[in-house]
C-alpha cells in the first residue's frame, strides 16, 4: 500500500484529499503545517508528498528544501499545491527539485491523476536505473533514446516517449501526460535542463531520422518525410531547409559527395 503525505493548512481541503486517497486504497497521512509535515515525512517515509506552497509557519519551498537535504527524504517525489503559478514559481520549484504542480482549486480526478502519474513515473525510473524492484511499466523494453538526447534521469521518460512516438503526431500535452508532468512544468523542466523545448526535441529527433534516411537510402523525399513523422512532404522540406539551410535533395547530394570523396 502506497503512503501519501498531504501537507495543507486548510483543514477542509486536507480532509477532502485524505478521504479520497483512503477511498482509492492509499494510506493517507496529513499535516496542518510545514514543520509537522517535515516531521511526518521523516516518520512515515511516504511514497509521495503533496504540499501547499503558501503556509504560515514554513512555506512549501522551505519544506521541499528541508526534505531534499535529508538522505532519508531526498528522493521522495513532491507535488506542489498552489492557487497561482508564475514562471518564477515554476523555476524556483524546479531548482529545489519539485516534481509537479497542481493548481487550486483542482478536481478530485485531477488530484488523483497527478498522484498516480507521478507514482507510475517514479516506479519506471526506479526500474530503469535499477534503484528499486519493478512496480509498474517496463521502460527497459522501450527503444533506447537516440544519442542526440542527453542522459538525464529526470527526463528519461520524456526522451523514451519521444523516441517511441516521433513518427506519429505528438504534442507537448501527449509527452507531459506520459511523463507524469503538467505541460507547464514539463516545458520549464526541459528548458532548464537542456536549453530546448519539448517541440524542439521532437523536431530534432525527426531531423536525425531524415538525415539518416537521406544518406543511407535512395527513397523519395515524400517517403522519407512520412518515415520521419511528417504527413506533409512540403512542410517537411520547408522545416528541413529552415534547420539545415538547404533542401533535403541538396543535403543528400552533399552527404553522398562527402562519402565518395
Amino acid at each position: 500500500m502506497k503512503t501519501i503525505l498531504i501537507i495543507e493548512d486548510e483543514a477542509q481541503t486536507r480532509s477532502i484529499f485524505l478521504k479520497c486517497l483512503e477511498f482509492e486504497g492509499f494510506r493517507a497521512v496529513g499535516a496542518s503545517d510545514g514543520t509537522s509535515g517535515v516531521a511526518m515525512a521523516q516518520q512515515h517515509s511516504p511514497d509521495l508528498v503533496v504540499c501547499d506552497i503558501m503556509m504560515p509557519d514554513m512555506d512549501g519551498y522551505s519544506v521541499l528544501s528541508t526534505l531534499r537535504k535529508s538522505r532519508q527524504t531526498a528522493l521522495i517525489p513532491l507535488i506542489f499545491l498552489t492557487a497561482k503559478v508564475t514562471m518564477a514559481d515554476l523555476r524556483r520549484g524546479m531548482e529545489l527539485g519539485a516534481d509537479d504542480y497542481l493548481t487550486k482549486p483542482c478536481t478530485v480526478e485531477q488530484f488523483l491523476a497527478a498522484i498516480n502519474s507521478r507514482l507510475q513515473r517514479q516506479a519506471e525510473i526506479s526500474e530503469l536505473y535499477g534503484t528499486a524492484p519493478v512496480q509498474s511499466g517496463n521502460p527497459s523494453s522501450a527503444p533506447a533514446p537516440h544519442p542526440i538526447f542527453p542522459a538525464d534521469p529526470k527526463l528519461a521518460s520524456v526522451f523514451h516517449f519521444i523516441e517511441a512516438h516521433y513518427r506519429q503526431p505528438i504534442s507537448l500535452s501527449d509527452v507531459a501526460q506520459q511523463a507524469g508532468y503538467s505541460p507547464a512544468y514539463l516545458t520549464n523542466l526541459v528548458q532548464s535542463h537542456t536549453g530546448r523545448t519539448v517541440k524542439q526535441w521532437i523536431i530534432e529527433r525527426r531531423m536525425a531520422e531524415a538525415k539518416t534516411l537521406l544518406t543511407k537510402t535512395s527513397e523519395s523525399v515524400r517517403y522519407i518525410a512520412e518515415a520521419s513523422g511528417y504527413s506533409d512532404a512540403g512542410y517537411f522540406t520547408r522545416q528541413f531547409r529552415q534547420f539545415h539551410g538547404v533542401s533535403p535533395q541538396a543535403w543528400r547530394q552533399q552527404s553522398v559527395a562527402k562519402i565518395t570523396n
